[in-house]
């Protein structure tokens, strides 16, 4: 099972997020979600369990808890719709003028 993990720190890196998590069982993968621009981190990642049950009480132990000062928010990911093109800023593409 997939874990969404959001309200990081800016200074968590993968080997804290990954033990943070293992406390409750095997991790077979942690990743921040690094912004494209400046290579830092965006405050969200994914840590994903061999085992659900351990995924699960990794949620209901770690959702709410208060990490760096930050209170953190853990769900079941869900799967990137579309064909994950990862487009920037909606339907009007950013534009505010023109003859659209």
């Amino acid at each position: 099972m997939k874990l969404y993990v959001g309200n990081l720190s800016f200074n968590t890196s993968e080997s804290q997020l990954r033990d943070l998590f293992a406390e409750h069982g095997e991790v077979t993968s942690a990743s921040l979600v690094m912004d494209r621009d400046t290579g830092r981190p965006r405050g969200f990642g994914f840590v994903e369990f061999r085992n659900d049950e351990h995924a699960r009480a990794a949620m209901a132990a770690l959702s709410g808890k208060n990490v760096d000062g930050r209170d953190l928010t853990v769900n079941e990911a869900k799967p990137r719709e579309g064909g994950g093109g990862g487009g920037r800023g909606g339907s009007g593409g950013g534009r505010s003028r023109g003859g659209w």
